[in-house]
């Protein structure tokens, strides 16, 4: 799939070559020809293409446009539209129809950008394969039995076929760059904070950052431009340099050896990159201690949050309401049964056993502990090093129809991942693409660098994205 870039699109609407509509329309038929792929819950053709059509008129006028005027953009539907249908991937949500814009999503239209619709997700973010989604499992466009990872599948995908330019998902622990690497695109997560957060629909508050999927680092950089700054409808939100540094010369990158030690091809690709890259930069092998607690720590600290932020999903104030007789309590009850898919129910029974008296100092107290070291530690190697180089997978994306029936296992798979966000730091995906195994799906590894330095994340990425 030939992808056109921001820039391009630009230069080929103001030279006459193309227009937004035509954009738009070369879109849909996309959307139209990949619908097995169910990558998106709503499509908004007709206001997409109306909106197309005032940028020309904007255009052939003279009249001045945003930064990402007639860009297509996709949004996770967890991410809150005025006037759209919000649902999380869930049934507990079902008719939800937001009454105002995510301040992305604002920034992004007072930008002159297209909305073409709401992609599909697992429910509420909480799944590594998008295939716990109300809708149904997202499926990749290298290969409609594989998985498209998750919980941004539905956003990569969209971004993969060519269904749209760029993406907004969420990133609460790789679900933005674990499904990039799935699909051959790339995945950016932002410093926390850098990004409002406000009308994203919570899974873990601490966690959660509205990332972007593009085919290439410049539209990512461009859109992040534009999405990222200081908000006050988010308490968490922060301000970050806009400046750019531009790297010269050899890099000092450190690694872990330890996290490159898998036996799966997938690996292999992994380590062979690291000897190609070795070559024209410095490689500084590091120790890290704390590879055995990421996971616990993780899972821990974000189902609490998501025990408390999944509370308000009554059938009271919106969503499924069971029709089932019963008091109030009994309301309650069938109400978040019916409407919680088994892997939220799972995650909130979890969150509420370690928030429970008795259990609250020996898990959830301990683990914002290990959370702390992580970050020390992270910094620490940030202070000697521009980057840190890790996996994103231990393996590559799997079939649809491969029964993993024991959770740990699913757990363990966000192992890499949830790093950056259990630290805060940026991360970004690096694309690698090695023939030689006849992989179905291009292999990346994933850089860390300093909080904040956002921006200079992507010319980093650039330098060290080869192709061999």
């Amino acid at each position: 799939m030939t992808h056109i870039t921001i820039e391009q699109l630009h230069d080929d609407v103001k030279s006459g070559k193309t227009s937004f509509e035509a954009q738009v329309r070369s879109n849909l038929a996309q959307i139209n020809q990949n619908g097995h792929l169910n990558a998106f819950v709503n499509v908004f053709g007709d206001e997409a293409i109306q909106r197309a059509q005032m940028l020309d008129s904007k255009i052939k006028n003279g009249e001045p446009v945003g930064a990402l005027a007639g860009v297509v953009i996709s949004i996770k539907d967890n991410i809150c539209y005025k006037n759209h249908i919000a649902t999380a991937g869930s049934k507990i949500l079902s008719g939800y129809r937001s009454p105002f814009s995510a301040t992305a999503v604002e920034k992004l239209e007072a930008a002159d950008a297209i909305i073409i619709g709401t992609t599909n997700c697992d429910q509420f973010g909480m799944g590594s394969m998008s295939t716990n989604s109300h809708y149904g499992a997202v499926r990749n466009g290298f290969d409609s039995d594989l998985i498209a990872g998750g919980s941004s599948g539905g956003a990569a995908v969209s971004v993969q076929t060519g269904m749209c330019m760029v993406a907004l998902g969420s990133d609460t622990g790789g679900s933005v760059r674990q499904p990039a690497a799935f699909t051959g695109t790339i995945g950016f997560k932002p410093t926390y904070g850098s990004v409002s957060r406000y009308g994203l629909i919570a899974y873990g508050s601490s966690f959660d950052q509205i990332g972007i999927i593009s085919s290439n680092y410049e539209d990512a950089a461009v859109v992040y431009d534009v999405i990222a700054g200081k908000d006050v409808n988010d308490a968490t939100s922060i301000d970050v340099s806009m400046e750019s540094e531009i790297p010269s010369g050899r890099l000092k990158l450190a690694y872990v050896p330890e996290m490159f030690a898998g036996q799966s091809d997938w690996m292999e690709e992994n380590r062979q990159y690291l000897e190609v890259l070795g070559k024209d930069h410095d490689l500084m092998p590091v120790s890290f201690d704390y590879m055995k607690y990421l996971v616990p720590c993780y899972y821990i600290l974000c189902t609490a949050e998501a025990s408390s932020n999944l509370s308000r999903f009554d059938g009271v104030r919106y969503g499924h309401r069971s029709e089932k007789k019963g008091d109030l309590l009994e309301m309650y009850k069938n109400s978040r049964s019916e409407g919680f898919g088994s892997e939220v129910k799972k995650r909130i029974m979890l969150g509420t056993f370690v928030l429970s008296e008795g259990y609250f100092d020996a898990y959830f107290t301990k683990a914002l502990k290990v959370r702390r070291l992580l970050a020390d530690r992270i910094n620490n190697i940030l202070s000697e090093a521009d980057g840190f180089i890790l996996p994103v997978s231990a393996v590559g994306p799997w079939r649809l129809d491969e029964k993993i029936t024991d959770p740990t296992q699913l757990y363990m798979s966000d192992i890499y991942t949830v790093l950056a966000n259990l630290v805060g730091n940026p991360c970004i995906t690096v694309p690698i693409s090695d023939k030689k195994h006849n992989s179905t799906s291009n292999n990346s590894l994933q850089l860390i660098v300093k909080s904040t330095a956002d921006k200079t994340i992507f010319n980093l990425a650039k330098l060290i994205s080869i192709k061999y």
